[in-house]
């Protein structure tokens, strides 16, 4: 028998119907802007901010002028509208820069009879709770190639928004916004060619930024629990095929997803950066756990978790 759709109505030829089941990311995002807020709470406690005045680009606040200091320092535009002296600060460029991104090409479109959520709504639950977190200790936060890294509270509102309006989907984020000392984080399946992942990899290292890669696969993904007549489908290319029985192909099956995912986890390792395996029946604060550690600064971080 054929296998029960779980992706229906998917056409990956036309963007809105690929991301939307029922209407696209955007009808979806205000309930998982609440799920990534209350995940964020739950474990937002002990992080601290390194957001601070000193040499850098971004305008960080007015102070009033102390006696002493030299008078090229001084505002002046923003002087004259009182009797005081105010100083212009500029934001300590060392503060954190962490860009996030959550794969949302067709296969994220995905969710099996073992979970309850997609992958797709479990990527961008962990991308706003990320925002939610690192804006609450003031950490400069983006989304590359979509905005520029800012410091908000709001900041998982504004990357929300900015998702609603991204016009194709994209596995793996634009690099050119990328600076030495900032972290990435992106959230994919990474199902995608291993070529395409290793160079993406090599222009993210090549900036001297650090990379964290999140793994979300549905555990039907891995168990591949088919028997008998099943058809399968590609959400990418909306290729189908049939397997007579099913059940002979698992153990191949099994052995290339895990030689390719272990190809993943050994290009993070390389570059020095971490690696999580997440799956979709597993709660969502354990990735962010892992990710806490690794933008802290910890070291030997490669872990993976959630079988």
């Amino acid at each position: 028998m054929d296998a029960p759709s779980t992706n229906a109505g998917l056409d990956p030829a036309t963007w809105p119907n690929v991301i939307g089941e029922a209407r696209s990311v955007a009808d979806a995002l205000p309930a998982l802007l609440v799920e990534a807020s209350h995940v964020a709470s739950s474990i937002i406690a002990g992080w601290h901010g390194r957001r601070r005045a000193g040499p850098g680009e971004s305008f960080w606040q007015f102070r009033p002028f102390n006696m002493g200091e030299p008078a090229k320092r001084i505002d002046w535009r923003r002087s004259a509208r009182d009797d005081h002296l105010y100083v212009r600060e500029r934001e300590w460029e060392a503060a954190h820069t962490v860009w996030l991104w959550a794969d949302l090409s067709p296969s994220m479109v995905f969710r099996s009879r073992l979970s309850n959520v997609t992958k797709r709504d479990r990527a961008i639950v962990l991308m706003l709770a990320m925002a939610d977190m690192l804006a609450e200790t003031g950490e400069r936060i983006g989304l590359p190639g979509l905005t520029r890294a800012f410091s908000d509270r709001r900041a998982a509102e504004r990357l929300a928004d900015a998702l609603a309006h991204l016009s194709k989907p994209v596995a793996l984020p634009d690099t050119a916004s990328v600076k030495r000392f900032a972290d990435v984080v992106v959230v994919s399946d990474f199902l995608d060619p291993l070529e395409d992942i290793a160079a993406w990899i090599s222009r993210v290292a090549a900036t001297g930024a650090r990379g964290h890669l999140v793994q979300v696969l549905d555990p039907i993904e891995e168990t591949f629990p088919f028997d008998g007549r099943i058809e399968f489908s590609d959400p990418e290319l909306g290729l189908r095929l049939t397997a007579g029985r099913a059940e002979q192909w698992r153990e191949d099956y099994q052995n290339r997803l895990e030689a390719h995912r272990a190809e993943v986890r050994d290009m993070a390792r390389r570059a020095g950066w971490t690696y999580f395996l997440h799956h979709t029946d597993r709660p969502a604060s354990e990735p962010l756990l892992v990710l806490h550690s690794a933008l802290s600064g910890a070291q030997d971080v490669m872990q993976s978790g959630g079988a």
